[in-house]
């Protein structure tokens, strides 16, 4: 059976690597340092949402403790001073199957993209430390936009790079902030599933259970 899609488009926390719950964990601990009172409702809101939407919650964040208003971007520099001591063990959290997903689907002659809400350099070094450095083509970020998911921009863009209609493209998300823009995107969704964050993926077209699980959709 032909694999019914001519592109897929990739998320990457999540979805490529296990960076979610890392982060999530992370959070705790970033709060615990600098005094931040960072909740547990507020770490889980986290999952999947935008590099903006997340430079306006450290900005709160910082106030809170104490450490006066600041822009995004200083907000961020204080969090990257903070987490340049940390170890980034991507190559870890690479989800099983997803290199073998990937060259079956070049394999396969469908193209393979990514359009993360990450930074650019954050993107590249994942892929790097992954070992997928020239695996996907276009790489969008979604520091590119005014906003990232959930709105749909990233995946329009994606669209406009790949030079193909939503109808024949599937996107792999696994965040309710993802779904939604996949959805309004009008791709169809494949949701990895995803438990341990209390959300819904109801709005996903359909969900898997690992990445390599996408060849028998």
């Amino acid at each position: 059976m032909a694999f019914p899609f001519k592109a897929v488009i990739f998320d990457m926390d999540g979805v490529i690597v296990d960076t979610e719950k890392f982060y999530f964990d992370e959070l705790a601990v970033l709060s615990d340092d600098l005094g931040l009172g960072i909740t547990l409702e507020e770490r889980k809101a986290q999952v999947g949402m935008s590099h903006q939407a997340f430079q306006r919650s450290l900005v709160k964040w910082m106030e809170r403790g104490g450490r006066g208003h600041m822009t995004g971007d200083e907000a961020e520099a204080v969090y990257n001073e903070w987490a340049a001591g940390r170890p980034h063990p991507y190559a870890e959290l690479l989800n099983p199957g997803v290199a073998q997903t990937v060259d079956a689907l070049h394999d396969l002659g469908v193209r393979v993209a990514l359009a993360s809400s990450s930074p650019m350099a954050n993107i590249l070094a994942v892929l790097e430390d992954c070992g997928l450095s020239g695996k996907f083509e276009p790489i969008v970020s979604g520091e590119q936009f005014h906003e990232s998911k959930p709105d749909p921009e990233i995946y329009l863009h994606t669209l406009d790079l790949l030079g193909l209609p939503a109808k024949v493209c599937c996107c792999i998300e696994d965040s309710v902030y993802g779904i939604a823009a996949g959805r309004a995107a009008g791709l169809t969704v494949i949701a990895k599933r995803e438990e341990r964050f209390g959300f819904s993926q109801e709005g996903a077209d359909r969900i898997i259970d690992t990445v390599a699980d996408l060849m028998r959709v």
